[in-house]
């Protein structure tokens, strides 16, 4: 279950209460559920209750255990606690990540898309003559309504303007030459990568493929993540998760210069602590792409792909995806391998949006 399905389904609990004639109406067009804090419950949490106590003129935490009985059967919901004045904490179901990565598979590259913005209609002034940054935010602001169902289109004499601050550009010099230095790759990235109200960086350092170059790593993680898929067919390893699968066997207990007892001792959490942090971020993409939709905000999107790029580089040094010499194929390896093809779809299904090319190969 994603964020997103997550909301929903909070809003569909409201939605019965409120049938049931035992919460007033209205029932939030929103509701939003964050990651629970350090110390929290849970995997997600939300303050619902909270906004519903003033206009049902109850208790929070009142309205929270009549919002609690309606999750008992919930599919992919494990378990439902309430703390402090009235916050819900969802642990999410075992089978929760199975099915995140069949949701993200079965159609990769639409993986996040959805229906939040449908009925809604956005026309959008064209971006400046002159301001190449404009142009890229408002096209990339139009593509990200449309993933979330929106009818946005940029139309002469529309009202609504995306404002940015403009790309500095060299005594002379005119948009193009930015692309042509640059490349329409690392220019959008250049261009949408900062907020709108930074000023973006145009300099040579974005063509460097290191580590310090973030778009660098972006592909490089993707590139990463095609390879082993790749590896892994020719070993006729299978995408296929199972459950605890992802960070439990298959992995060698012993290396020079580290002695085996503390490494066997720290590996289980370490596998488990990236494994868990990959998942967060892929199930977190679709919440990204409706925040950065909503918000006109493609940095936004910029800024989740290096975070996921960053788990699933963690991941696959921590776990070893594939296995090594005479060692047999295992389920760790086919939910890696899973894993690693689902992080592939979101960096791939990310740029695409951003109007920048996945390459399979750096």
């Amino acid at each position: 279950m994603t964020p997103a399905e997550l909301s929903r389904t909070v809003r569909h609990a409201v939605c019965r209460a409120v049938e049931d004639d035992v919460l007033p109406g209205p029932v939030p067009e929103r509701i939003t559920v964050e990651r629970s804090r350090p110390g929290g419950l849970g995997d997600y949490a939300s303050n619902v209750a909270l906004r519903l106590a003033g206009p049902a003129g109850r208790p929070p935490r009142e309205i929270a255990e009549i919002l609690r009985s309606r999750f008992d059967t919930t599919h992919g919901i494990a378990r439902v606690e309430i703390t402090g004045p009235g916050f819900l904490n969802f642990t999410l179901g075992r089978d929760s990540r199975a099915e995140l990565l069949r949701t993200v598979l079965g159609d990769p590259a639409r993986y996040g898309h959805g229906d939040a913005l449908a009925g809604t209609a956005v026309a959008f002034a064209p971006a400046p003559d002159g301001d190449p940054r404009a142009r890229v935010w408002t096209d990339t602001v139009v593509r990200l309504l449309r993933s979330q169902g929106a009818e946005a289109a940029v139309v002469p004499g529309a009202m609504e303007r995306l404002t940015v601050v403009p790309a500095g550009l060299d005594s002379g010099t005119g948009p193009d030459d930015l692309f042509a230095r640059l490349g329409q790759d690392a220019a959008h990235w250049a261009l949408l990568r900062p907020a709108a109200h930074d000023r973006p960086y145009t300099g040579p350092e974005l063509l460097v493929q290191r580590e310090s170059n973030a778009l660098f790593r972006v592909r490089y993680a993707y590139a990463r993540a095609r390879a082993l898929v790749r590896n892994a067919e020719h070993l006729g390893i299978p995408s296929q998760y199972t459950d605890l699968a992802a960070h439990s066997d298959a992995y060698d207990t012993e290396s020079p210069g580290r002695d085996s007892t503390t490494q066997a001792a720290t590996q289980p959490t370490a596998q488990a602590t990236a494994t868990s942090a990959l998942f967060t971020a892929l199930g977190d993409h679709p919440a990204v792409l409706e925040a950065a939709a909503r918000l006109r905000a493609p940095d936004r999107l910029a800024r989740h792909l290096e975070h996921t790029a960053e788990a699933f580089l963690r991941f696959q040094e921590i776990c070893r995806p594939l296995p090594l010499g005479d060692e047999k194929p295992s389920a760790a390896h086919r939910s890696r391998t899973a894993l690693a093809e689902a992080a592939g779809a979101v960096l791939a299904g990310g740029l695409s949006l951003l109007g920048i090319d996945a390459p399979e190969h750096l």
